[in-house]
C-alpha cells in the first residue's frame, strides 16, 4: 500500500473532513465497466482490504480511483480501414476518395470499440486531513489531475491547488549540489539528472556513482540545471525530487530492513493495512513539512488573488 510517488496538493482551507459524507459521495460514483461504445470509464473502487471506498485511520483518509480504458490502437483501425477501402475500390471500379476513407475509418472505429479489450488500473490518493495535504500516488501531472477532476465531479467542489514553494526545487537543488550538502534532515544520494538550461536536448544522468564535485560544479557553472536529485530524509525515507516538485521512487528504508518474510502471516490484513497507513501518513507528513521548509516555505498568493 505504501506510496511510491507523491504528487502534492494543498487542501482548501474550508475542506470539511467528514468521512461518512465523503464515503457516501464516493458510492454515488463507483466504477462501472465501459459501455460497448465507450472508450474510458472512471469511478471509485475499494481502497483497502476492508472493502471500503474510503479507508480512514485517525486523520488519514485513503481513496482509490479505478479507470477502465479500451485498447484500440490506431494502427489496427488503419489496417482494417485500408482493407475495406481496397475492397470497396474494387467493387466500385475507381479509387476511394478522402471523404469515403474518412467515413470508413469512423465506421471501423465504432465497430471495433464494442470488441476492444479493456485495461484496468487503480490510482490511490491520500487525504492528510490533519495537515491539509492531498497526495496522489502518480508520476505524472495528467494522471494526478484525472483523480482531482473525478473527485471534484463527485463532491461538486474540491478546490485543491498543486503545492507551490517560494524557491524553485531546481534552484535549491543547485545550491545543495554546489555546497555538496543538503540542508536540514536531508542528505544527497547518487541519483542525479542535469539538463541544459537552453533549448538544446543535452541531458546527463548519474546513477549509482556520484560525479566528482569539481566536475559537477563546472557543469552547473556552464548553465546546466538539476532536474532530478536523489535524497534521503532522516535516514528513514529515500526518494527522488524533481524540478517540478514531484517526489518519486519513495522507499521506506527502515521498514524494508525490518521486513522479514513470514513474520506477519497471522496478522489480520485490515490491521496490517491500518498500521501501514499510519506509518506512511506519519512519516510522509513530516517529510513534506521539512521539504517545504527547505524550499523556502509555501508560496504566498498575490494580494489580489488572495482577495
Amino acid at each position: 500500500m505504501l506510496f511510491k510517488n507523491l504528487f502534492i496538493y494543498r487542501l482548501p482551507a474550508d475542506f470539511a473532513d467528514a468521512p461518512a459524507a465523503l464515503e457516501a459521495s464516493l458510492a454515488d460514483r463507483c466504477l462501472f465497466p465501459c459501455a460497448p461504445f465507450e472508450m474510458v470509464s472512471r469511478g471509485w473502487v475499494n481502497s483497502s482490504p476492508a472493502q471500503r471506498l474510503l479507508h480512514s485511520v485517525e486523520s488519514h483518509r485513503l481513496v482509490s480511483l479505478g479507470t477502465e480504458e479500451k485498447l484500440l490502437p490506431t494502427s489496427i483501425i488503419r489496417q482494417v480501414a485500408l482493407e475495406r477501402a481496397a475492397k470497396l475500390a474494387e467493387e466500385q471500379g475507381f479509387p476511394v476518395g478522402r471523404k469515403q476513407l474518412r467515413d470508413i475509418r469512423l465506421q471501423v472505429t465504432e465497430e471495433l470499440k464494442a470488441r476492444a479489450l479493456c485495461k484496468r488500473r487503480e490510482t490511490r490518493a491520500w487525504i492528510d486531513a490533519g495537515n491539509g495535504w492531498f497526495v496522489v500516488d502518480v508520476a505524472s501531472a495528467q494522471r494526478a489531475e484525472s483523480v482531482v477532476d473525478t473527485l471534484r465531479q463527485t463532491l461538486g467542489s474540491f478546490a485543491v491547488v498543486p503545492l507551490a514553494t517560494e524557491r524553485s526545487p531546481a534552484a535549491v537543488m543547485s545550491t545543495w549540489l554546489n555546497a555538496n550538502q543538503a540542508s536540514g534532515p536531508f542528505t544527497i544520494d547518487d541519483n542525479l539528472e542535469l539538463r541544459a538550461a537552453d533549448k538544446t536536448p543535452a541531458v546527463i544522468r548519474y546513477g549509482h556513482c556520484a560525479p566528482e564535485n569539481r566536475e559537477l560544479r563546472a557543469r552547473l557553472a556552464a548553465g546546466m540545471v538539476p532536474t532530478k536529485l536523489g535524497l534521503t530524509w532522516n535516514g528513514r525515507v529515500s526518494f527522488v525530487l524533481t524540478d517540478k516538485g514531484l517526489i518519486r521512487q519513495v522507499e521506506f528504508l527502515e521498514l524494508e530492513q525490518d521486513d522479514t518474510p513470514g513474520e506477519e502471516d497471522d496478522v489480520d490484513p485490515v490491521e496490517r493495512f491500518d498500521a501501514e497507513l499510519l506509518l506512511m501518513g506519519g512519516e510522509l507528513s513530516k517529510l513534506i513539512a521539512d521539504l517545504v521548509e527547505a524550499l523556502g516555505g509555501e508560496a504566498r498568493l498575490p494580494t489580489a488573488a488572495a482577495a
